[in-house]
């Protein structure tokens, strides 16, 4: 079954791919004329070397430099060397058009069922699962295959860019043919104007082959925007047919490196003095010599370089993902059962939702992303209400399919204020780039926070009580990590800012009183009240000579000129 499938794939390789429609145009005629009159200034040996070793036509092509997206032409055939290998070379080495030659007719020439350098990748050759899949119409199918994709995700974009990942062992193949074919033709006007080692490197060749079609089916321009279109490929556990003793005899060496249970081999040619790893699975990867050992190699046949034969072609997959987009604003919270983010003890949730999951899975739905993640200036604890102007948060939506309007947000802030627990509102929602991060830590070491608290102490309050609490000014406290949370912090000492504090008396009550207070971000406030067993001092306990109590915290106000 696979020698057939190698030879279906063989023929339909051979079948030239015109489209009259197309050559019947003028610019397409001038650009398969001036592409033909390229292939035939081509120095015949070279070519023939190149055939020889089981290189395709495209990578002849990119080899010896030839510009332009050929692959993605409809007048492009890949048996277009085999077909001017047939002419006869005049005395410059280049083929002559319109004869033919009886003497050099090569049927070993032909195009190879899967390239010795890409792996089939110019070939547009796959091997996805065991199936082995040739695209009829080369890179107008895989575009075609992309953009239905693109479409089907329902991405919105005005610009895409390629990422092409190809397996490390065509990067190697092709090392070994460009110094072995600039060692030989170096001394040629042709090579020394520019050298095989200036080649278009693969990615490229692909890269620029694709991008017009798709840019055509996708109706947007290619470049550094914001979808990312990427083409993985990878090496096939078939790939590679380990080589060495078949190409160099008895001569070839075998030492183990690494593990005891010879996962990792090296292969020594005594013949060549080119090294190649050999991997648990079979494959053969020719590693990096030195390029001096490569010029010592005396053989003229350039497969004898290619320690490794080609088996099958390499799997192929391709994906479409868009940069995050950022969301910010500011929240408030109204439920002293509500935390900030999920909250699980024991597979059991603490409280009866979080701030982060009513906000974050509203605005993700609604750009059909696939995940957030969220980021707020600061923290409050589940039992603390958040008022005032409230606290600003950020939104990542990753890879999100629709990119919201103005008025989208107006509806998306809608949804979550109108909820019917009125757990949580947002205010001030917009778009924000990803600076929006930086903005966010800048703010965090800088803001100021003000709180208000129901405090109980365990004498009644006095006036000279109120008047000691109310001239502190920018008073500093030393905080060791609060015991509630040393499980989770490491044991510091840290220095806050107490910037001012006002009493508020409540009527009917000496003991109870409402504490409105300003303090350095990262304060832990509740400890500055109860003094956390002397891990805080000063503390509202230790000013006023007595036990000191917080009953209620509300975060009534964050400074931070963000959002």
């Amino acid at each position: 079954m696979a020698g057939e499938a190698a030879v279906d794939v063989e023929q339909q390789e051979a079948a030239p791919v015109i489209d009259s429609a197309s050559a019947s145009a003028s610019d397409g005629d001038a650009d398969s004329q001036a592409f033909r009159e390229a292939v035939r200034s081509l120095p015949s040996d070279a070519v023939k070397d190149l055939l020889s070793a089981g290189v395709c036509s495209r990578c002849i092509i990119r080899l010896f430099g030839i510009p332009g997206p050929v692959c993605s032409r409809p007048w492009f055939s890949p048996s277009i060397f085999t077909e001017l290998i047939e002419m006869p070379a005049n005395s410059d080495g280049n083929f002559i058009d319109g004869q033919t030659s009886e003497s050099e007719h090569l049927t070993n020439l032909a195009e190879p069922v899967v390239c010795s350098v890409c792996l089939g990748i110019l070939q547009f050759y796959h091997d996805n699962d065991g199936q082995l899949s040739l695209s009829k119409d080369g890179m107008n199918d895989l575009a075609a295959s992309i953009a239905e994709l693109v479409k089907q995700e329902g991405h919105q974009t005005d610009s895409f860019s390629l990422e092409v990942s190809i397996p490390s062992i065509t990067l190697d193949n092709e090392r070994i043919i460009t110094s072995y074919m600039d060692r030989k033709y170096g001394s040629q006007l042709f090579s020394q104007e520019r050298p095989f080692s200036e080649c278009i490197c693969l990615k490229n060749a692909l890269k620029s082959s694709i991008t017009a079609p798709l840019e055509m089916l996708l109706g947007v321009k290619y470049g550094q925007g914001p979808l990312h279109i990427r083409l993985t490929y990878s090496e096939s556990s078939k790939t590679i047919e380990k080589s060495v003793e078949r190409e160099f005899g008895s001569t070839s060496k075998r030492r183990k490196t690494g593990n005891e249970n010879g996962l990792e081999t090296v292969e020594e040619s005594a013949n060549s003095g080119i090294q190649c790893n050999t991997t648990g699975v079979g494959h053969t990867v020719v590693s990096n010599a030195p390029p001096n050992e490569l010029q010592h190699h005396q053989s003229s046949d350039l497969s004898k370089l290619l320690l490794e034969k080609v088996r099958r072609p390499c799997s192929f997959s391709f994906h479409c993902n868009r940069d995050p987009i950022y969301f910010g604003g500011r929240y408030l919270k109204y439920s002293r059962n509500v935390s900030q983010t999920c909250w699980m003890i024991d597979e059991e949730r603490m409280g009866e939702a979080s701030v982060e999951e009513i906000i974050s899975s509203c605005i993700l739905l609604m750009c059909r992303g696939d995940k957030y993640k969220f980021h707020a200036a600061g923290r409050e604890d589940i039992d603390v209400r958040m008022l005032g102007s409230g606290r600003p948060f950020l939104v990542e939506i990753q890879n999100p399919r629709h990119v919201p309007s103005d008025i989208f947000l107006n509806d998306i802030e809608e949804k979550i204020n109108s909820s019917r627990d009125k757990l949580v509102r947002i205010k001030n929602l917009k778009l924000v780039g990803s600076q929006g991060w930086t903005l966010m830590r800048e703010g965090e070491a800088e803001k100021q926070k003000q709180y208000a608290a129901l405090v109980w102490i365990s004498r009644p309050l006095e006036d000279p009580d109120v008047l000691s609490l109310s001239s502190v000014r920018d008073m500093c406290v030393l905080q060791r990590t609060p015991i509630r949370v040393l499980h989770r912090r490491s044991p510091l000492d840290r220095e806050k800012i107490i910037h001012w504090m006002k009493i508020e008396r409540i009527a009917g009550t000496s003991q109870y009183f409402i504490l409105h207070l300003c303090t350095q971000a990262g304060t832990y406030i509740k400890e500055f009240v109860h003094g956390d067993l002397g891990r805080t001092h000063p503390s509202v306990g230790s000013i006023l000579g007595c036990r000191a109590e917080i009953l209620q915290l509300d975060v009534t106000d964050v400074k931070m000129d963000v959002f």
